[in-house]
């Protein structure tokens, strides 16, 4: 079956759960969980819960044991603390949740945030997979950033993800 086949039998509706990784962020200054939850509606996705999160690694844990452990939750996208500041804990988390790493989206993503930024983007660990059945997707905190990978990677390819994940 060809990529555009595979594309076209996904599921059309997927469940989303947005995380939020910030120490200063409310609801209403959260502008990357917002936009991605914007995105998600305009393509005609759920959102099933979204959750603003301390940069502390235990409670990045946490609620991320919560949320996959969901059965209404096809993929998780967390924004925040992907950067090497001394704060930055949400790679290290993600990492050791993920069970099948999908290494193309981080590389892929930097390359278009070089394209963007130029040689900052090195710095970003942006990070997908699988965890416990769902898709997990990681990305910056920054609204440019989660626009581009909105745009370009995520909505392009999550439909195909979870349908090659779920079996379908």
């Amino acid at each position: 079956m060809s990529v555009d086949e595979h594309k076209e039998r996904g599921k059309k509706s997927i469940r989303f759960f947005i995380i939020t990784v910030s120490d200063t962020r409310d609801e209403t200054t959260d502008t990357s969980g917002q936009t991605i939850k914007n995105f998600l509606d305009d393509d005609k996705h759920q959102t099933m819960g979204y959750r603003i999160v301390k940069d502390e690694p235990v409670e990045i844990e946490q609620l991320l044991n919560e949320v996959l452990a969901r059965d209404d939750v096809d993929a998780v996208i967390v924004n925040g603390g992907t950067g090497i500041a001394p704060r930055d804990g949400t790679y290290e988390v993600v990492s050791r949740f993920l069970e099948k790493k999908l290494d193309g989206f981080g590389e892929i993503f930097r390359y278009l945030s070089y394209l963007d930024i130029g040689s900052a983007a090195i710095m970003s660990r942006a990070a997908a997979g699988s965890a416990r059945g769902k898709v997990l997707i990681s990305l910056p905190g920054s609204k440019a950033a989660v626009m581009m990978a909105m745009e370009k990677l995520v909505l392009r390819e999550i439909r195909h993800m979870v349908s090659q994940l779920q079996g379908t």
